[in-house]
């Protein structure tokens, strides 16, 4: 199965036998790749009716749930990872969401556009409006993107609630990366990717 860069860095950072959750699980590719290829268990999260009978095609574990609910169906330290893609910035509380992430789960992996990227910035400087660009194709007043932040944002934010930065990753939205992207990432990178961990982690 080929999967998008970022969904195999994430991939390649998940351990063969994890216990794995996915919120936001889309149609369900990430789980089905993972479960072929490291031999994972797991669940997805999902609310979009489609997305559900998808999940449910592929043989996925699926659930029913709004993420802006939080986690509480599940118990601490439940799973081994708990991933999120492209799903962070449409929360009405990622620092909450993040929180619980990583009380359910030993680890987070998260994915998001950035907003620090130069195509934000130049739409910003020269036309004084909310930019739309590949990694933010919807109109500010219609999409699902509500919390936008850029790499340094989601770093700082991990600092505040004393979660430890494991590894980064930035790509473009053709899931490409260079050496020049890792060099600037909060002005190269259009979409990023974190795995992550509480401070406190024993």
């Amino acid at each position: 199965m080929d999967l998008r860069i970022d969904l195999a860095l994430m991939s390649e950072w998940i351990t063969e036998g994890s216990h794995v959750l996915d919120l936001g699980c889309g149609d369900g590719t990430l789980l089905a790749h993972l479960t072929d290829s490291r031999n994972i268990t797991g669940y997805g999260l999902e609310i979009d009716d489609d997305n559900l009978e998808l999940c449910i095609e592929k043989g996925v574990n699926v659930i029913d749930t709004d993420l802006n609910q939080g986690l509480s169906d599940f118990n601490e330290n439940s799973f081994d990872y708990v991933v999120m893609t492209q799903a962070l910035q449409t929360i009405h509380r990622p620092d909450l969401l993040l929180k619980e992430m990583l009380r359910v789960g030993k680890q987070g992996i998260v994915t998001f556009p950035n907003f620090g990227h130069w195509k934000v910035r130049k739409s910003l400087f020269f036309n004084g409006l909310m930019p739309k660009t590949r990694a933010l194709p919807e109109d500010w007043y219609n999409g699902e993107n509500i919390r936008l932040c850029t790499v340094h944002d989601f770093e700082k934010l991990c600092d505040t609630l004393d979660i430890e930065v494991l590894q980064r990753a930035v790509v473009d939205t053709k899931h490409h990366t260079s050496w020049l992207m890792s060099l600037m990432p909060n002005l190269l990178g259009e979409i990023a990717v974190y795995r992550f961990r509480s401070k406190h982690y024993d």
